[in-house]
């Protein structure tokens, strides 16, 4: 075990010297949520004086917004750190080396979830600097929210991530794309029931409906949800063994056909 704990640590401290010798392999990780949340953060200003409605929803805005990031910055972060191996063509000596695929795997969740920290954290900060609002108000539930949240981003990034490894490079845009299919369907700025009955279906089946659904009950009934967090992380957890199955199933497919160490720019 300690071995394994050894190679998982040195995936990770692979990532954090790449980042120190290149900052804006960062910088990507603040710029996108700062800009989206300074353009809906000014949006929601401007519409304030024009409806009390809209005037109750910016910070309901700005909370699905911010929580939304945690799933695309996980999601990225740990697509970008599995493709930096393939970039670097690394991954062919990763697996030669004795590295199993479920360390790599461990490795590369743990380096995504100290970017999307990164990336967040002053993000957040700048959301209580520019339009005083600190999503930090929603309290404990809001730990909740993340880990949910980060979990379902980790499913999505192993399974994409275990697609570029089969398929190669053409896949890639798989990886950036993949978590924008679920955004209509997640409830972010919406009740799930403003949608036709077959889509609220597949909404029910996916953990990101019930943390958006329950941040809104917060913020507008002061009502925590438990039943829906429950909900929720039971999904999450399913869709996490799911895409850590589908990364090892991938895996051993490219392994037999030969195609790890054909992997690279």
């Amino acid at each position: 075990m300690s071995g394994s704990l050894g190679r998982i640590h040195a995936v990770v401290m692979r990532h954090i010297q790449l980042w120190r010798s290149s900052v804006m392999r960062l910088v990507d990780s603040i710029y996108w949520p700062a800009v989206q949340m300074v353009m809906w953060g000014f949006l929601t200003q401007y519409l304030m004086p024009q409806a009390s409605f809209v005037a109750q929803a910016a910070g309901v805005l700005l909370s699905g917004l911010l929580l939304w990031e945690v799933v695309v910055r996980g999601n990225l972060s740990l697509s970008i750190a599995f493709l930096e191996e393939i970039w670097s063509r690394n991954l062919g000596h990763l697996f030669v080396s004795p590295i199993r695929s479920w360390e790599l795997a461990a490795g590369i969740v743990i380096a995504a979830l100290l970017r999307t920290l990164l990336g967040l954290v002053p993000v957040s900060l700048l959301a209580w600097a520019f339009f005083g609002y600190s999503i930090y108000s929603l309290g404990m539930p809001l730990i909740a929210f993340f880990c949910i949240l980060q979990m379902f981003s980790w499913s999505i990034g192993l399974a994409m991530s275990g697609l570029v490894m089969r398929v190669g490079q053409s896949a890639e845009s798989f990886a950036w794309a993949a978590v924008f299919i679920l955004m209509p369907v997640s409830g972010v700025y919406y009740p799930i029931s403003v949608l036709p009955q077959w889509l609220q279906v597949i909404a029910h089946a996916l953990p990101t409906a019930y943390v958006f659904e329950g941040m809104r009950g917060i913020m507008t009934d002061r009502t925590v949800h438990w039943d829906m967090l429950a909900v929720a992380l039971g999904l999450s957890i399913v869709y996490l063994i799911v895409g850590f199955q589908v990364f090892q199933w991938f895996f051993r497919s490219s392994r037999r056909a030969g195609s790890l160490l054909g992997q690279g720019e």
